[in-house]
Order: structure tokens, then sequence, then C-alpha cells
């Protein structure tokens, strides 16, 4: 017991000198920056639309590709908060993170939200430098609806979509990753005229579905859309698993650079999608996709 004793004694005062190798950067954590002003209140009033960034904070001229995280929620709701802790797995492969805020359907309609993603991605080139981002390298991925505006950003390269500041800015991306996106919007209209993708919409347009057709991301499919990673669980409930599964063969019919992960079981916006299995197929996507070479040491 005394000899126990002496060891705790020795322990609770043990000094130790560790020689610790610098190959990883610091990552800063920054939110709620303004990257866009729109208007609000019936057009009367300003909106800050904000995101939040996950950056190396570094002493070299080492640039990082960036990815763009786009919440989920009906385009009634989102969080750009929300999965800030598994946005850093992604921070800590060696990419630049931000999530970005867009106006939901009860304060603008289409193609406001695009706008709004595009307006972010053109706000983070402009600002590069202080970043640490390599603007020739972005990427986008968002969950649902966040899915949905992921492809639209993607897809559609309109230059009616770029509005407001840094416009000397492309808005393109590299390669998009969507997971259990609304691909085609006639199918949900049809259905349900009251369906959050109709308010999104506007409001009932099951009289002009061929404009709905227009605003899905199915319209803008070619060979050289960015490469895609589609993530769909076969049991979703609220998006069909057919919709992954529309846009993946048209891709494929047409050349496109397209992979599909079909996650068994998973319903929509499950538990499954946040274990490492998908996150560590994600990040190799986007590495490979992106070619990002990743180093030991900061150079």
């Amino acid at each position: 017991l005394a000899f126990a004793v002496q060891i705790m004694f020795l322990e609770a005062f043990m000094k130790e000198s560790i020689a610790v190798k610098i190959d990883k950067p610091q990552y800063i954590t920054v939110t709620d920056i303004t990257f866009a002003q729109v208007d609000s209140w019936f057009g009367h009033t300003k909106q800050d639309l904000k995101m939040n960034i996950i950056f190396p904070e570094i002493y070299t001229a080492k640039k990082y590709p960036c990815i763009i995280w786009i919440c989920g929620g009906a385009w009634l709701s989102m969080d750009k908060s929300i999965h800030l802790a598994y946005l850093s797995k992604l921070a800590m492969a060696g990419f630049v993170v931000a999530s970005i805020q867009y106006r939901t359907s009860n304060e603008a309609t289409y193609p406001s939200q695009i706008q709004d993603i595009k307006a972010g991605i053109r706000y983070l080139k402009a600002h590069s430098k202080e970043y640490n981002i390599d603007e020739k390298r972005f990427g986008v991925m968002g969950e649902s609806a966040g899915g949905y505006l992921s492809a639209m950003a993607a897809f559609n390269n309109d230059k009616s979509l770029d509005v407001g500041e840094y416009l000397e800015y492309s808005s393109e991306v590299n390669a998009v990753c969507m997971w259990y996106p609304p691909i085609n919007l006639t199918k949900f209209v049809k259905d349900n005229p009251a369906s959050p993708e109709s308010l999104m919409l506007g409001g009932n347009l099951t009289a002009n579905l061929d404009d709905v057709l227009k605003a899905s991301p199915i319209s803008y499919v070619t060979k050289n859309v960015p490469p895609c990673l589609i993530i769909h669980g076969t049991k979703d409930n609220t998006v069909p698993f057919s919709q992954s599964q529309e846009l993946y063969d048209k891709l494929e019919q047409c050349g496109g650079d397209v992979t599909f992960l079909a996650v068994e079981g998973a319903d929509h916006a499950d538990i499954h999608f946040f274990q490492d299995e998908i996150w560590n197929k994600i990040i190799s996507f986007f590495k490979h996709k992106m070619r990002v070479f990743l180093y030991s040491r900061l150079v």
C-alpha cells in the first residue's frame, strides 16, 4: 500500500518534455460571416446572408480546395451550424469548408435560393487569400433541399443566376455531392400542389409543369456537368430513391462522370449518413475529382 501511494505521489508531480513535429495547420472556425445582402420585408429592407467557415490558418503559400455545404429542410427551414462537427471531418482531411445560408421559401421563391448559393461561392473566391482557398478548386454538397440546390448550382451556369456582388468571379464549381436530392420537381408538384417544392417555386404550378421542369436539375444534365456523387437511402420515405436513380441514369446515358452510392435500408436524413463509411467516401470523391494532393508536412 505504501509503495502504491508513493507511485501515485510521483505521478502527480511528473514532468515531461515533448518535441512536437509541426505537420498540420491550426483550423479556425468563424461563424456568421455576412457574404451578401438581399431584399427583405417586401423589398423595403435588407437581410444579411451569412456563412460559417472552417479554414486552415497557415503561413505558407499553400492553398486548399473549398467545399460548400448546403443544409436541407424542405426549403422551409435551414440551419447553417447544425452539422459543423461533421463538416470538421472535411476540414481535417484538407479542405476549407463553408456552410452557407440561403433564403427559405417563406422569405423568397425560386430562383432566389440558387442565387444565394452562387453569391456565397463568388464571395469565397473573392476572399480566397484570406481563407487560404484555391479558387480554382471548388466543390458543393448538400442534403435534400440542399442536395437540389447543390445540383442546380453545379449544373445551371446561366448568368442570370449571378446577382449581387463580386460578379467578376465565376460561381462555377468542379465537383458536386448530392444527398437524397429532389431532381425532377414535376413529380412532387403533380402529386401535391401544396408540397414544399410548390411553395419554393411560388405556388400551385400543376398547370405549368413545363416551368417546373425548367426549375429541376434533371433539365440541366449534360456530359459536361461537374463530376457527381449521388447518395440516397433505399428506404427513403420523403424523397423517393427513384429520384436519384433518374439522375444517375441520365448522367450515365449522356456520358457524365457519376458515382451512385445507394445506402441500404436508409430512410431520409437518418443516422446512416453520419457514419465514417459515408464520410470517407465523400472525402475520397472530392480528393480525387478536385485533384487534391495532401502532404504530410506544410509546404
